[in-house]
């Protein structure tokens, strides 16, 4: 919401769906309050897409429609992107890590299993310096399982890890595989980690050294929690100010700049065989 009110938007709604007891949540309910979002409704699903981009009798239309969701969310969003603007098309979470020796295996287990939470799909994935330190972190995400009497690794969620074989260069491998898997997170578990920064171009939200987990950008850190999923950060961006502007082209010419530019628009008007384009032009060359 914030980034819809830093752009100028006025008319604000949240559309959130029920618990088992049919209550909204409390804490959406106060963060729309802080905010001074007046609009909540106790909708959520493929339903609160519909209900937002056509109205209902009870649900005013948007104009634009925004938030991640599951895939029936997706698929909802897909079929009224043209009837109004959407963000993105968000698939499931994910998070790289990178992580050099200096990197504390328990914490990088810790964000890797952290990301699995986000369900249907996510993935986690690591990008090691060695196949030792890809073996010390297998090791904690077991122990953090059973400490959380969770499910072992094969029996849930998605987790790889990776590792440069000799000779290869770690960094080179890292920012190659970074940039080819263009994933909506990316933790950078250097001492150095800006080292790398220049290096990359293809990531939603860039976490930056070892006290920088994903967890914190999802809530506290201030950065946008919608980002592009399944390698689209290769050409998308981060929800913000900009997903609820518009550009628009104003023209206008004096009669000097229209006698001027009538003759070269006259011959391209001409070879598309458009007579009145070249008419349009023309008539105001002549005044």
């Amino acid at each position: 919401m914030t980034p819809a009110q830093v752009a100028g938007v006025t008319e604000l709604a949240i559309c959130t769906p029920p618990g088992r007891d049919g209550a909204v949540n409390e804490s959406v309910l106060a963060a729309a309050h802080l905010l001074g979002v007046q609009e909540v409704y106790r909708l959520g699903g493929a339903q609160a897409v519909g209900a937002l981009a056509y109205g209902t009798a009870t649900v005013p239309r948007v104009d634009v429609i925004c938030g991640p969701g599951n895939a029936y969310v997706n698929e909802a969003k897909r079929q009224v992107f043209g009837v109004v603007g959407i963000d993105s098309l968000a698939g499931p979470s994910e998070v790289l890590v990178i992580a050099d020796h200096t990197a504390r295996p328990e914490w990088v287990a810790a964000d890797l299993l952290a990301q699995e939470e986000h369900g249907s799909g996510a993935e986690a994935v690591l990008v090691g310096a060695s196949a030792e330190l890809c073996t010390e972190v297998k090791k904690c995400i077991t122990l953090l399982r059973a400490d959380a009497g969770a499910p072992q690794v094969e029996e849930t969620g998605r987790l790889f890890a990776f590792y440069p074989e000799s000779p290869q260069d770690f960094t080179a491998v890292a920012t190659a595989f970074a940039d080819e898997y263009a994933p909506e997170h990316l933790e950078i578990h250097l001492d150095q980690p800006r080292v790398l920064l220049e290096s990359l171009h293809s990531a939603g939200a860039i976490f930056l050294g070892h006290h920088t987990p994903t967890a914190y950008g999802d809530y506290v850190a201030g950065s946008n929690h919608v980002l592009p999923t399944g390698g689209s950060a290769r050409f998308a961006s981060a929800l913000g100010v900009q997903t609820f502007m518009r550009r628009q082209s104003v023209i206008e010419l004096s009669p000097h700049a229209a006698r001027a530019l009538a003759p070269p628009l006259a011959r391209l008007a001409e070879s598309e065989g458009f007579a009145f384009h070249k008419h349009s032009a023309e008539s105001r060359a002549r005044g």
